[in-house]
């Protein structure tokens, strides 16, 4: 049986607003972790920020660790180049307990 389309439009809307609240978690939880390892003290640009997240992500899923871009393309080569000394220090401020 087909639905109406006011009823797909309402389910869309509820996942919507589920996906919304399950990103809001996700953030909040990947930004407590970041805030104990010091990453809130580190003047760094977003971008470059997001691309060591990325090469982060990729490293736990089985890839390679670093990538040039990442899959979404904010970075570039350079961006990836330098993360690998960015990614250190990260690692390093969270050896140290505040």
């Amino acid at each position: 049986m087909k639905k109406p389309a006011s009823k797909i439009r309402d389910e869309i809307a509820k996942l919507q607003e589920q996906l919304k609240a399950a990103e809001t978690r996700e953030a909040e939880r990947i930004g407590r972790i970041a805030l104990k390892a010091g990453l809130g003290e580190i003047e760094i640009e977003e971008a470059e920020l997001q691309a060591v997240f990325e090469s982060l992500a990729k490293r736990f899923r089985g890839g390679q660790g670093l990538a040039a871009g990442g899959k979404k393309g904010n970075g570039d080569a350079s961006a990836g180049a330098s993360t690998t000394a960015v990614g250190s220090g990260a690692a390093q401020g969270g050896n140290v307990e505040a």
